[in-house]
């Protein structure tokens, strides 16, 4: 008798969906399911229909979109032409990761779960809404509902022999070839692309660095970055609203400790190969042959804070009984409160967790690495220039991420403390990046005025913007900028004081820390009243938030509805209904992030 097959697939932005379907994946392995996990993008959607079981897990972005990796399919499955009863041989289950902070909470799994259904499926369990905002993070909905999934499973497709233990390491996905002789490694920096080829994940644009620019005063606690980006030659086009993606290296330091911990030669030479009896093909993006050095500093993700899985997978190789202990406990249901508290809290790293444990560290095999750290994940930043007022360049604004915990070393992003790092003023920087369409849309219209509310970081989309209108002739522009102090931190503030010089702008500024009374942009909203209203109601104005998600959307959408309210005579309810319906007809959008 066969072993029953089951078929995991993921949309996953930043890794968290990937990591979740894995782990089902490791655990159909123990159960002796022949198993695959695949990106929804890379599967060969046609071939659902002679699929027996199937778990989908994904994520939810932006304003209720489908991750990258998913959106083919995402387009292919919503087809009207598809017939109702096409997945009526499929056994599925739908496990949704998001955040309940978010307007659209899980709004792609639970479209995915009733879709299946309409195609004919048949749902074993519920659809599983893990939410970042549960006290025990995504987790707490996770487990109760992987547990529920094998209940089901199992009594469908019940196992041919007695599962492998827990204790017991899988067989790796790949298997190393150290080479005797060098060979002649691709280049690190990357290859030029095929002409007439735009770059994208696969084959991103090696972009040269032309400034690094300080633009907080030297006192100012943080570092903002204003970067620019050389891409001619590119094939590179974009529009206000659109991102530019980044992938980071982690930091010399981080990679020389890493050799030394895991007695690896970082110039090494290696080829990739799937390990026996494994379906997975070997990274795209890794070159053959490929030195150590590479492997750890642009693509194993040792400076991330762990996820459950790597303890999960570390206590499999430990003999060491009081580490072996620990990492059970880490990886168990019951010990989330104690690996939030040892990992989470103080955003301990991997490679921090390799130096706590030491004896299973030297017992790590390289044939494991690729299981063990995920791969470094692209950042995206909103492209803060306009390609009319700055042909052949891209520039972003960049906060540095540095903070303290209890850790004795102060922690840092990996992306911006990496960018914050190359001085194209010392040596040549490239920059590996590619564009992809941003949520926020501007009107075509030449008579329809913009108000843009954008604080700190978030007026980078709106530089953008601006840049962009002013160069076709629009000029019925509104910004309300915030930050702390104006002599510390406000942003390009000779170009909006020339553009308003020149009429081409009207800028209210809220500088927070000032004055004894703290004053944000939704103050200054409400003080505009008059203007704003008569601006969207009069006028059919477009009103545009961007910036961090924790409290200012919010908080300036509540000053927005009590201006309707008080210079419209609207109630309550009609000030709720005008939200709606502007969001309705692209009227009413926000980009903001966490």
């Amino acid at each position: 008798m066969s072993a029953s097959s089951l078929l995991v697939l993921y949309g996953s932005q930043t890794g968290t969906a990937q990591d979740t379907a894995e782990r089902i994946g490791r655990q159909a392995q123990r159960r002796r399911f022949q198993v695959r996990v695949e990106a929804l993008d890379t599967y060969n959607v046609v071939e659902l229909i002679s699929e027996s079981l199937v778990v989908f897990v994904c994520s939810t972005t932006g304003q209720g979109d489908p991750p990258d990796n998913m959106k083919g399919f995402w387009r292919f499955v919503f087809r009207k032409s598809l017939p109702v009863g096409s997945l009526c041989r499929l056994d599925c289950a739908v496990l949704g990761l998001g955040d309940s902070s978010y307007p659209k909470f899980n709004f792609v799994a639970k479209k995915l779960h009733k879709r299946m259904q309409q195609l004919g499926a048949s749902v074993l369990l519920p659809v599983g809404l893990a939410d970042d905002q549960h006290d025990l993070g995504p987790d707490g909905v996770v487990d109760p509902w992987i547990s529920s999934f094998w209940d089901r499973a199992l009594a469908l497709y019940p196992p041919t022999d007695k599962p492998i233990p827990d204790h017991q390491p899988l067989s790796p996905r790949y298997a190393f070839h150290f080479l005797d002789h060098k060979l002649e490694e691709p280049s690190d920096r990357l290859r030029p692309l095929e002409p007439q080829a735009t770059p994208c994940q696969a084959r991103p644009f090696p972009a040269r660095m032309l400034s690094n620019q300080r633009v907080t005063g030297p006192s100012h606690f943080q570092d903002v970055r204003q970067i620019e980006l050389d891409i001619t030659d590119s094939n590179i086009q974009f529009s206000a609203g659109d991102v530019v993606m980044l992938r980071p290296c982690n930091a010399p330091e981080d990679v020389e400790q890493f050799c030394q911990l895991l007695r690896l030669d970082p110039e090494a030479q290696f080829t990739l190969r799937p390990a026996e009896g494994s379906t997975t093909g070997a990274p795209a993006r890794l070159p053959q042959p490929c030195t150590v050095r590479h492997l750890v500093e642009q693509y194993l993700d040792v400076a991330a804070v762990p996820r459950r899985s790597f303890f999960e997978l570390l206590a499999t190789f430990s003999t060491n009984q009081l580490e072996k202990e620990k990492l059970v406990e880490f990886s168990s249901a019951q010990g989330q409160e104690e690996l939030h508290a040892y990992c989470n809290r103080p955003r301990r790293t991997a490679l921090e967790v390799l130096t706590d444990f030491p004896h299973t560290t030297a017992e790590l095999k390289v044939d494991y690495l690729l299981d063990l750290f995920p791969e470094i994940q692209p950042r995206s930043f909103s492209i803060a220039s306009s390609l009319q007022a700055h042909p052949n360049r891209i520039q972003i604004l960049l906060a540095v991420v540095r903070y303290k915990t209890r850790m004795q070393k102060p922690r840092k992003g990996l992306c911006s403390s990496w960018l914050a790092s190359l001085d194209p003023e010392t040596r040549d920087a490239y920059v590996p990046l590619w564009v992809k369409k941003g949520s926020l849309k501007f009107p075509k219209d030449q008579d329809t005025p913009v108000i843009m509310v954008g604080p700190g970081t978030g007026v980078a989309p709106f530089r953008s913007a601006l840049q962009e209108r002013i160069a076709e002739g629009k000029t019925a522009n509104v910004l309300f900028f915030g930050c702390r102090s104006e002599a510390q931190d406000f942003y390009c503030r000779s170009e909006w004081e020339e553009l308003q010089r020149a009429g081409h702008m009207t800028l209210f500024t809220a500088f927070s820390r000032d004055q004894e009374e703290k004053v944000y942009v939704q103050h200054r909203i409400r003080e505009q009243a008059a203007l704003l209203w008569e601006l969207i109601a009069n006028q059919q104005a477009c009103f545009y938030i961007a910036g961090n998600a924790s409290q200012m959307p919010a908080a300036v959408t509540e000053a927005l509805k009590a201006g309707f309210q008080s210079q419209g005579g609207v109630s309550s309810e009609g000030a709720d209904q005008m939200i709606v319906a502007m969001e309705r007809t692209g009227r009413f959008q926000s980009e903001t992030w966490s």
